[in-house]
């Protein structure tokens, strides 16, 4: 398994939000994180999920892993900003998102 960590690009496997790119706002333990997108998923109100049903990708914001690990304030527009960045970067193929 794959090691995860706060700010990191997932890909959702499962579930209603099945193929949205996603970042790791909260780790709980080994089976379960929160993750949100800035738009559908607020940070407010992100959404719990098995790591099992997301796919990790070998992609992470530094700007967002470091403000959750100095316990600052995130806001949707930095997600949205991020997951934009990450995912053009990627090369992987935006028309996942709805």
């Amino acid at each position: 398994m794959q090691e995860i960590s706060l700010g990191q690009l997932v890909l959702s496997c499962a579930g209603r939000d099945k193929g949205r790119f996603m970042i790791v706002v909260k780790i709980l333990d080994d089976k379960f994180v929160y993750v949100a997108d800035g738009s559908l998923r607020k940070v407010e109100n992100p959404k719990k999920k098995k790591i099992k049903h997301l796919r990790v990708l070998n992609k992470k914001s530094a700007y967002i892993a470091e403000k959750l690990q100095n316990k600052r304030k995130i806001y949707n527009d930095e997600i949205k900003k991020a997951l934009e960045e990450l995912v053009d970067s990627s090369g992987n193929e935006t028309s996942t998102q709805l």
